[in-house]
């Protein structure tokens, strides 16, 4: 007769391999995205995705992720389209910006004007982004003051944005996440911005 189990122990499957613990995330994780919402709590997540101007997946998974809904927008300068001062974001670009009912601010790149840039989208606020080689601690303080002074909460405000750079931003701010403006506003963003 081989070892029992000591007291206790309720003869369970063992959890010393990977197998029963992959299962185990498999259902919960299944049951987590399934279809268990009430049918007019899906229809109302669909008409506020429609509203922000988000795909219905994506504003699903950040609100089961976060548990909130999206109040704003961080939209980087890379992620409208917008590599000089003197450019304007393309058309379809402010229109998109103009129909959601997201609040919209503006993070910029270097050798941006945040100003400027920020009345070209009726941005509410409009700020230089921490630059690449800040440090995590200069990176987070910067976005957690930002936000602090929008009176805004981190994991409500989703980041538009292109860079590996502004999704450790977007990170280090703790935001609800991250969207590229080449998915969320079309493939034809890359070299579409209108000069001035």
């Amino acid at each position: 007769m081989g070892d029992l189990p000591g007291i206790g122990h309720n003869r369970g499957p063992a959890l010393a391999g990977s197998g029963f613990r992959a299962h185990c995330w498999g259902v919960a994780r299944r049951e987590l995205l399934g279809a268990t919402l009430p049918v007019e709590v899906v229809r109302m997540q669909v008409r506020r995705a429609r509203a922000l101007g988000l795909d219905y997946k994506t504003y699903a998974g950040v609100r089961a992720v976060t548990g909130r809904d999206l109040v704003a927008f961080l939209y980087s300068s890379n992620g409208i389209g917008v590599f000089r001062s003197t450019q304007a974001p393309a058309g379809h670009v402010l229109a998109r910006i103009a129909a959601s009912a997201a609040q919209p601010h503006l993070g910029t790149a270097p050798g941006i004007a945040p100003d400027i840039a920020g009345a070209r989208i009726n941005a509410r606020s409009a700020r230089p982004l921490a630059p690449f080689g800040a440090s995590w601690a200069a990176m987070r303080d910067e976005m957690k003051g930002w936000l602090h002074a929008q009176g805004l909460p981190g994991n409500a405000v989703l980041m538009i944005g292109e860079t590996d750079h502004e999704r450790e931003l977007m990170t280090a701010g703790g935001l609800a996440g991250f969207v590229t403006g080449q998915t969320h506003f079309g493939p034809q963003l890359a070299g579409a911005a209108d000069a001035v």
